[in-house]
């Protein structure tokens, strides 16, 4: 097994996988043959989805081509297959683009910085992360209107740093790989100068805001006595449905069996007040979302989240996962890929056989703003990125294999820049091409 040999001969296995698979192909990328049809592909990955919602889904991916990308994680999963790989597998997050990134509370409560969406992961080619990564720099980048020159920038920094923490973590051992984490102060004190410090130092202190006792007033009220959430309709709101609460509040119950023994003595010192569906992100849209309410005797909150977790859209291309219930299939893979995480995550099994993993809402969790980010800034961004995407592949992959396929020079990255410039025009044309399916009626789409 490779990671049981010297970690010398590992890195020389790496390096002989560029004769079968040279660093170069990405860049030979083209586009798709004339059958691919996306909307094809985002209709079946809709399948089996809440169907008054499913409008919202194609409505925010409607919004810019960077939206559309986010939205299109089992397009991409079709395309990445078809492109040779060096056959070195990890534990891919599966929808590995930018806004995937954030700041969130470890259990010791420090703020850190890492990956934080797990929906798809699965073990797979690691190439495919990094070229999500590098193509969503890109399709960032002409966003914010970047020249040709800058977005080439950006995404070369994200391969960049990948490369350059893949071999750091190939020279640590394998416990300083998962002991390593990039938290907040670390951050703030790389930053370069002294605006970007102030501005760490912002979405620091914003993310330890975002706590559910903060967010608890604007969320709930009592009504006749009772706690309840606050419907905002079609974002969160109360349903009709008794049967499917019932169901919910039932697969909560079932929940805290797949916690350790020392976390269900904390989930148990609060009581569940109420339940509500939600609306969250673009790709999940129309899954399953719920939101649990909990006290304690003295109304000290704790908001659940229970989110749908329905096969990776990997699964058709590099196998099925090892796990058959699919919320364990996230939580595992979130574990194996995380710096930290959330002490209450778990899965669970409603009646109607739908899988669902569990954590906590927000938690400090805090996605950064890229919207008017500036050519510098989002290229220190897509660097972090890539930094913390390197480190999770190491967790639980062979940081030593990729070292040595990825080699010291800037050739990998130069060719995974001509793959992101190239997949980026294809997002430009997908993203016209959902316009037209709208405009045919083929999709409904509705923004909410």
């Amino acid at each position: 097994m490779p990671p049981l040999l010297p970690r010398a001969e590992r890195i020389a296995m790496g390096k002989a996988l560029r004769e079968r698979v040279p660093r170069s192909t990405w860049a030979a990328w083209k586009r798709p043959i004339a059958e691919r049809d996306p909307i094809a592909i985002l209709e079946r990955s809709s399948a089996g989805r809440l169907p008054e919602l499913v409008p919202i889904r194609y409505g925010r991916m409607q919004r810019t081509p960077f939206a559309f990308l986010r939205g299109a994680a089992a397009v991409m999963a079709h395309d990445l297959a078809t492109i040779p790989s060096s056959g070195v597998r990890v534990q891919a997050c599966g929808d590995c683009h930018v806004m995937n990134f954030g700041l969130f509370a470890t259990p010791e409560r420090q703020l850190v910085f890492d990956v934080n969406d797990f929906d798809e992961t699965l073990p797979a080619p690691w190439e495919w992360d990094v070229a999500r990564l590098a193509a969503s720099a890109e399709v960032a980048a002409r966003a914010l209107g970047l020249s040709d020159a800058r977005a080439r920038d950006v995404t070369m920094a994200s391969v960049r740093a990948y490369r350059e923490h893949v071999a750091a973590c190939a020279r640590m051992s394998p416990l300083e790989v998962w002991y390593s984490r990039l938290d907040a102060e670390t951050l703030i004190a790389e930053a370069p100068h002294a605006a970007s410090r102030r501005r760490r130092e912002e979405l620091a202190a914003s993310a330890q805001k975002r706590v559910v006792e903060a967010l608890f007033p604007k969320l709930t009220t009592r009504i006749g006595g009772a706690l309840r959430f606050v419907d905002d309709p079609p974002l969160i709101e109360h349903v009709t449905d008794g049967e499917a609460e019932a169901r919910v509040r039932e697969g909560l119950a079932a929940y805290r069996a797949s916690l350790p023994a020392e976390r269900r003595m904390l989930l148990d010192r609060h009581r569940l007040e109420d339940v509500a569906r939600e609306v969250v992100g673009i790709g999940s849209v129309g899954t399953r979302c719920w939101i649990a309410l909990f006290a304690t005797a003295d109304e000290e909150p704790l908001v659940l989240q229970l989110k749908e977790a329905a096969r990776s859209v990997l699964e058709p291309y590099a196998g099925a996962s090892a796990y058959t219930h699919q919320g364990q299939r996230v939580v595992v893979g979130q574990r194996s890929m995380q710096s930290a995480s959330d002490v209450l995550l778990g899965w669970t099994k409603t009646r109607s056989g739908r899988d669902y993993y569990v954590r906590q809402l927000r938690d400090m969790k805090l996605s950064i703003p890229l919207e008017n980010a500036r050519p510098g800034a989002l290229e220190r961004y897509a660097e972090l990125c890539g930094r913390c995407l390197a480190r999770a592949h190491a967790r639980a992959g062979d940081a030593a294999i990729l070292s040595g396929y990825l080699g010291r020079s800037d050739r990998f990255e130069t060719s995974m820049a001509a793959f992101a410039a190239a997949y980026a025009d294809q997002t430009e044309r997908d993203h016209a091409t959902l316009e037209a399916a709208v405009r045919s009626g083929r999709l409904e789409s509705r923004d909410a």
